[in-house]
């Protein structure tokens, strides 16, 4: 049967996971990467970077892991999204490329962002999006624009690479604001208003298929035999999803990091852009996926915790593991801002309701009731979030006990807590590299983890909770002013 290999193309780092035909993990490397600001708002990388890594990554993995990489007969894919990597003749590199947190296009953005492009796309055109990165590029380097071939997202530069194809599949596509999402094909309409056309665009496939095999000086180099398949893969949180068994209508998962992500499954296509909630294609054919986010998430307990002066996890640890009703203390997570429902770049976080005797207890556990109450803003701009039957915690925020007992509670929905093991994007990527080599049905392949802990909603909590989340909402539109009038 052979060996499976996922790819996950991070900001940070490039993180290689290899699991036999049982899907059980047997080895694991990271490379670190680097990010360059060479002006206040951008954020770069050089492509180039990202070979290096691969090539470093998989020589790591046969050093510490003989024999288990030379077993592998299939690749799967996984990356950060919404990244220009611009390429002109002979594929040649044409400028760093512009990463997902780039800013420098909001003027851009908000030129593309009309009724037009919400119908087409299913979504608000964002800063960070691909589509007007480049509109940014023909406006301000134009002799870098005139000479594009095409444009690649990262890791589908990292496929060209390994197969010499010219390939993205539709969950990353989606986010470039090219794609036609309900049809899952590039739209002739927003690349004419970037100037661009659909030549210069990959061939897409789906994140099950196979999208090209390895090139065989590679697979010599890996010490890999010949016609090792390499998957469509998927986006970052497409992969993750597959990673935790997200791939049905009706599952979802909660990922509690510096920035929080609540994500579902939808076997329809059913946008609602005016909320900020991302619709993409998911990475399974026929699926698609529903994202809202919260900018900061762990980020603000990590922020919290940068005040008080003691570790996060010490912070979450004092204030216990039972729920109590939510007291007049109030936190508002918008430390950078809020993406869904608000797209509000310029709204700051608050405090309401500090007292003479507020403790560092009662402040930590606002603020996570706070980011519950954010996460709870994405669930209610979801069209299906009602279908939910539960959601799966990931992320370093899971590990509070108490954390996941709000979620819950907040979100009137049963949170399961993963057992042990590495169920994220990289082990994703590997599933779909596995379904692409053997034809597997991936609904065989993308199973549930194992979990460890499940919490049910507080049924003697879920008024408390709503009627402080109503008291919670009711404080954006001041904070909204109070930006407004800096």
């Amino acid at each position: 049967m052979g060996h499976y290999l996922g790819l996950d193309l991070g900001t940070s780092s490039l993180k290689a996971l290899v699991i036999d035909e049982n899907q059980t993990p047997l080895a694991t490397a990271t490379v670190p990467l680097t990010v360059e600001r060479p002006h206040f708002g951008w954020s770069e990388q050089d492509p180039a970077s990202w070979l290096t890594a691969c090539d470093d990554v998989v020589a790591k993995l046969r050093a510490e892991h003989p024999g288990v990489v030379e077993a592998v007969v299939g690749i799967g894919l996984s990356g950060h999204m919404h990244g220009a990597t611009i390429l002109g003749a002979d594929d040649a590199v044409l400028r760093p490329c512009i990463l997902w947190n780039d800013t420098r296009s909001h003027e851009e953005a908000a030129e593309l962002d009309d009724d037009e492009a919400r119908a087409i796309t299913g979504n608000i055109v964002f800063p960070g999006f691909t589509a007007p990165k480049l509109l940014w590029v023909a406006r301000n380097e134009p002799q870098i624009f005139e000479k594009v071939r095409r444009v690649l997202l990262p890791k589908d530069y990292l496929r060209l690479w390994l197969t010499g194809e010219s390939v993205s599949e539709m969950s990353d596509a989606a986010g470039t604001s090219w794609l036609d999402t309900g049809a899952r094909d590039w739209s002739d309409t927003m690349l004419e208003r970037t100037g661009l056309s659909v030549e210069q665009m990959p061939r897409l496939v789906e994140g099950t298929e196979v999208s090209g095999t390895l090139r065989s000086e590679i697979a010599a180099r890996w010490g890999l035999a010949a016609g090792v398949v390499v998957a469509g893969g998927g986006g970052d949180n497409a992969a993750s999803a597959c990673g935790v068994g997200v791939t049905r209508p009706g599952t979802g998962f909660l990922s509690l990091g510096t920035s929080g992500v609540l994500f579902t499954a939808s076997a329809g296509y059913d946008p609602v852009p005016e909320t900020a909630l991302h619709t993409f294609c998911h990475a399974i054919p026929g699926l698609w996926h529903q994202m809202g986010v919260t900018l900061s998430a762990a980020g603000s307990i990590e922020w919290l915790s940068q005040v008080l002066k003691e570790k996060p996890g010490e912070l979450t640890a004092a204030a216990g593991t039972q729920l109590r009703r939510p007291g007049r203390l109030l936190f508002l997570p918008y430390l950078s801002g809020e993406r869904t429902p608000h797209n509000d770049s310029a709204v700051r976080g608050a405090f309401v309701g500090l007292e003479a005797d507020t403790t560092r207890e009662d402040m930590t556990r606002a603020v996570m009731e706070g980011v519950a109450f954010s996460i709870r803003d994405c669930l209610d701009a979801a069209p299906n979030a009602s279908w939910v039957r539960q959601l799966i915690a990931v992320g370093a925020g899971s590990r509070s006990e108490l954390w996941l007992k709000m979620m819950a509670s907040v979100l009137e929905t049963p949170v399961a807590l993963p057992a042990a093991g590495d169920f994220g994007a990289a082990f994703g990527a590997a599933r779909l590299g596995l379904c692409a080599a053997t034809g597997a049905d991936p609904a065989s392949v993308m199973t549930d983890p194992p979990v460890s802990a499940r919490y049910e909603p507080e049924t003697a909590m879920l008024e408390a909770y709503a009627e402080a989340h109503q008291r919670y909402q009711a404080l954006y539109p001041a904070l909204k002013e109070a930006a407004r009038r800096k």
